[in-house]
């Protein structure tokens, strides 16, 4: 599949900030069966300062300054992404043995393992949660076949329901309630693989916004989207597993960038100097490449 991707983000703030330096996560990074080209970011206003680099994790970060009073930022990025997955194993090694493939396994790059045996900083590990996804994770069941289990369980038993949760959720309060939206469905996922010794990591990305006849809308698509990704052992690597849409990241998903949680990941973060409270827009379309958007760009706001 071949997709043209827009993105239309806008930052309001009730009074003008001033000195603000933040980062931006929205350039696609590398990633296995998807091919980004033609990318550009256009900010208005401009910043005095703009620096492109990779960040930490699998993320690539636009930081950015201003030092002149701001009300308004608009940051509208476009791209052509071309999504060819990789077939999926046939077999998996068992859970109980990733913990030690994780462990010597000898690679250093964004890609390793081990760093996302651990918790995050939203996703402290929880002994609740563990003993919740125990009657899936059982170590001599294979480890895509958990993780599947699992994302099909949470989908089932969890309300998506929007409002319900903020950014600022932890996934023990998203699991108490038995409801949030993607961002806590993959929380919840990630702490408990990595609970029962299996590295997990946040997916921020996007979903094909109109399915094509005959499937059904997938759930998200209005906005980013997120999901887990599921380290299956050094031959598999990592898969992608949407428990919001109780499948796997395939076709229909297009990589933005990979980190412990939606921490390491948020679209905007950063500082400035004001009083003045932040209000996020974003409007999205995915719609395969030389087709039109068959509706006005979806809007979600934080």
């Amino acid at each position: 599949m071949r997709y043209s991707v827009r993105q239309d983000t806008r930052l309001f703030y009730r009074g003008s900030i001033s000195d603000a330096r933040l980062n931006l996560r929205l350039k696609p990074v590398g990633w296995p069966g998807q091919t980004i080209s033609g990318f550009s970011m256009t900010i208005d206003p401009q910043p005095a300062w703009r620096a492109d680099a990779p960040g930490p994790y699998l993320t690539h970060v636009t930081a950015v300054r201003y030092d002149q009073p701001v009300e308004t930022l608009r940051i509208v990025t476009e791209f052509t992404a071309d999504i060819h997955p990789p077939p999926v194993p046939s077999a998996t090694p068992a859970i109980g043995r990733i913990p030690e493939l994780a462990a010597t396994t000898r690679r250093l790059d964004p890609l390793a393992p081990a760093p996302y045996l651990y918790g995050g900083p939203m996703t402290p590990l929880d002994e609740t949660i563990g003993s919740w996804a125990a009657a899936d994770l059982s170590p001599e069941m294979p480890v895509l076949d958990g993780a599947r289990a699992l994302a099909a369980r949470i989908h089932r038993e969890f309300a998506y329901s929007s409002g319900s949760t903020t950014a600022r959720t932890l996934p023990a309060e998203a699991f108490a309630q038995r409801k949030g939206v993607c961002q806590d469905f993959a929380h919840v996922l990630i702490v408990a693989m990595r609970m029962h010794g299996v590295p997990a990591a946040y997916v921020s990305g996007y979903l094909r916004t109109l399915p094509p006849p005959g499937r059904p809308r997938l759930v998200g698509a209005d906005a980013m989207h997120a999901w887990a990704a599921v380290w299956c052992g050094p031959d598999a690597g990592w898969i992608g597993i949407d428990p919001t849409n109780n499948s796997l990241a395939r076709d229909d998903h297009i990589f933005l960038g990979m980190g412990r949680d939606y921490a390491d990941v948020a679209p905007v973060n950063g500082i400035f100097v004001g009083r003045a409270r932040q209000q996020t827009d974003f409007r999205v379309d995915v719609v395969p490449a030389g087709e039109p958007a068959a509706h006005p760009l979806s809007r979600r706001s934080g």
